[in-house]
């Protein structure tokens, strides 16, 4: 693990090491106030001398295309921040185990920071008819090529926001197998857990992220997911990049708008979330998230078309935004991520 965070350029100095050779434990944190568990500004302290990396994606033709995301370094400081505990047990006490995790992280915000996708708005969303069947591959046709032909012909696609998280986390986690890291067993299990009920887009996050829907099932709420698992009591501004966080749309009148009930993002890190449509540059800040959903109250459902309605947010309004929904906020206290593949055991799907 030191050589690890010493490869990261993560000096001695900036973590606290606690060993507990009693139970086995052995704790790394950041060395910051225990108070402090934003990890939105980790990039702008100087400390830390956080810079991007930069990966390679693949396109149409040609050898890929070069891009700058997140760097490991940032995404293992925001693990390591106060705000949540993140825990690699039994096999996954291994530090394989959270290289693949970082990498895997890292690889989906590759994948989230240059999309173009349609916005339904409402209406049904469209496939690539070639690949997809109302969202779900062709008979004959790999999981991997659906996948690749939805982010490299994007203008094809017109999907909601849900739909586009999910298919980002399935993207990030198989292209690192298949890829990156070329690992065919790591690669089949997780084919396999997607592939479970034919339908590689449903079932992919724990049941119970929707506990607090209106139509939400109770009979779901132990149905575990196919990639991703919860974690419960984040604090606020306490994201890892390749988090999928829920911003709740608080409204009782928009939220009965098809596409409005809230808003699904994933964390890219440097305090930007994803912007699966273009409409803002690609990116939304933290600020910038909870005011694109709390404006839906106020009729502003395009930046540009409608922006003579909005209403400023003071400092005091994102404050108290950051909070849980049953405390005024919108932001649910809850974060969702991939498993520890081959390393910790997966749950199984009961219904499946």
């Amino acid at each position: 693990m030191d050589a690890y965070l010493f490869s990261l350029g993560i000096t001695a100095d900036l973590v606290v090491k606690k060993a507990d050779k009693q139970k086995g434990v052995l704790l790394y944190t950041l060395n910051t106030p225990v108070a402090d568990s934003n990890t939105l500004n980790l990039k702008d302290r100087p400390a830390l001398q956080i810079h991007d990396d930069v990966v390679t994606l693949p396109t149409k033709r040609g050898p890929g295309k070069q891009i700058d995301t997140v760097s490991k370094k940032e995404i293992v400081l925001a693990l390591l921040q106060h705000g949540r505990l993140t825990r690699f047990n039994g096999a996954a006490c291994n530090i394989e185990a959270l290289k693949d995790h970082v990498a895997i992280r890292q690889n989906t915000v590759a994948w989230a920071q240059h999309l173009t996708w349609n916005w339904p708005d409402g209406e049904h969303a469209e496939w690539n008819k070639k690949y997809w069947a109302n969202g779900t591959p062709r008979t004959g046709v790999s999981l991997h090529v659906a996948l690749n032909d939805v982010f490299m012909n994007q203008q094809k696609y017109s999907i909601g926001c849900y739909t586009a998280t999910k298919l980002v986390v399935v993207q990030g986690v198989l292209d690192y197998y298949r890829r990156i890291k070329k690992s065919p067993v790591q690669l089949k299990l997780v084919e396999d857990r997607l592939l479970l009920d034919k339908d590689p887009l449903v079932g992919i996050e724990p049941a119970r992220m929707w506990d607090f829907e209106k139509d939400f099932d109770p009979q779901d709420l132990n149905q575990p997911g196919k990639l991703l698992k919860i974690k419960y009591g984040v604090m606020p501004m306490n994201f890892v990049p390749g988090d999928w966080a829920y911003f709740v749309n608080t409204d009782p009148v928009t939220y009965e708008k098809t596409g409005y009930e809230g808003s699904n993002a994933i964390y890219l890190g440097r305090n930007k979330f994803d912007d699966y449509y273009d409409d803002n540059n690609h990116s939304y800040s933290y600020f910038q998230k909870l005011d694109e959903v709390y404006q839906w109250r106020n009729g502003v459902f395009s930046r540009s078309r409608d922006f003579e309605k909005i209403k400023r947010l003071s400092p005091q309004d994102i404050v108290r935004l950051s909070k849980r929904p049953a405390e005024g906020g919108l932001l649910k206290s809850i974060r969702v991520s991939p498993y520890l593949f081959t390393y910790e055991e997966l749950p199984g799907r009961a219904a499946l």
